[in-house]
């Protein structure tokens, strides 16, 4: 069966979305994406996509009304072209962390996204690390939710890390369940950064023995790098050896490099499903793993209507 013919690229994952089309072996669809002087989004086809299935790649990221906005519009240009079917690949979906109503008088941002998406158009998603996996359930379309570990995880082991001697480290209670995952891939022992009792001038508290060992924090997403920062500072009081973290999303606001260079930290690994700035890309402790192969894999056996499966262990 002949690979994808459309897969359009938006403009949030530029390279991520070249290397997905490079993995696969063709050239992205062409589209021309324009903004009016009010920054107004105006996307045209140039090519038919009449009955064809369609990939969008794009992730929702900063600024993120904006990119979300861009993922609707082109889904829209397509629908109205005459689309077969359209999947969206959205490697980071932002706004997951509003995925409830955590106080009185809050909006559940997550499940507005998916209500858009669907109106849209959109036939079926596929995502990476969701920062809930209950978001599949916002949905009322096909959700594939891909994992990130077997990337980071061949680049940890280039690290020399895994064995006797490594501890994988949930940096809250919070993220057990996915330190769990990374923990039982590298044959690991776990241990988790107790939080919930840390007060002002209280050092958190660290569950799980590290003292001598290469400790790994797992998380999903990095943002401020704070939580990062404050756990491998008492990995290090409770005699960890080093410390190094992964995580999926590089959001890295503003401050979130210097807290990495100036924390413990030996290295932080992370993924290509968010651009990395200038700022990022200086950091001698940032490295890089793509996500293309796992995705163009994913988009293969969806557009041959294979099973996916085997992907998510």
């Amino acid at each position: 069966m002949a690979p994808p013919r459309a897969i359009f690229v938006g403009t949030a994952t530029p390279a991520l979305g070249a290397a997905i089309c490079t993995t696969l072996g063709v050239a992205p669809a062409r589209a021309r994406l324009e903004r009016f002087s009010d920054g107004e989004v105006h996307v045209e086809l140039d090519d038919s996509v009449r009955g064809a299935r369609c990939f969008v790649v794009q992730s929702t990221c900063a600024p993120v009304s904006d990119t979300l906005l861009e993922l609707l519009v082109m889904v829209d240009a397509l629908r109205r072209s005459s689309a077969g079917s359209i999947v969206a690949i959205i490697p980071y979906f932002g706004f997951a962390r509003q995925d409830r109503k955590a106080r009185p008088r809050t909006p559940i941002s997550a499940k507005l996204c998916a209500n858009l998406l669907t109106a849209a158009g959109v036939d079926r998603v596929l995502s990476v690390d969701l920062h809930t996996g209950q978001l599949q359930g916002f949905f009322d379309i096909p959700f594939d939710h891909l994992f990130s570990k077997t990337v980071l995880v061949d680049e940890l082991r280039h690290l020399g890390l895994g064995g006797p001697g490594t501890v994988v480290v949930a940096p809250d209670a919070g993220g057990v369940e996915r330190a769990r995952a990374y923990a039982k891939r590298l044959d690991v022992p776990l241990a988790i950064v107790d939080q919930a009792h840390a007060g002002a001038g209280r050092a958190l508290g660290v569950v799980g023995d590290v003292r001598g060992a290469a400790a790994i924090i797992v998380d999903d997403i990095v943002d401020t790098a704070e939580t990062l920062v404050t756990a491998a500072q008492a990995l290090m009081q409770a005699g960890a050896a080093s410390v190094v973290a992964c995580a999926t999303h590089p959001v890295l606001s503003p401050g979130a490099i210097a807290r990495i260079d100036a924390s413990p930290l030996g290295a932080l690994v992370v993924t290509d499903t968010i651009p990395l700035g200038p700022e990022a890309r200086a950091c001698a402790k940032l490295r890089t793993r793509s996500m293309a192969p796992l995705i163009a894999e994913a988009i293969r056996r969806i557009h041959r209507d294979d099973s996916i499966s085997s992907l998510f262990a």
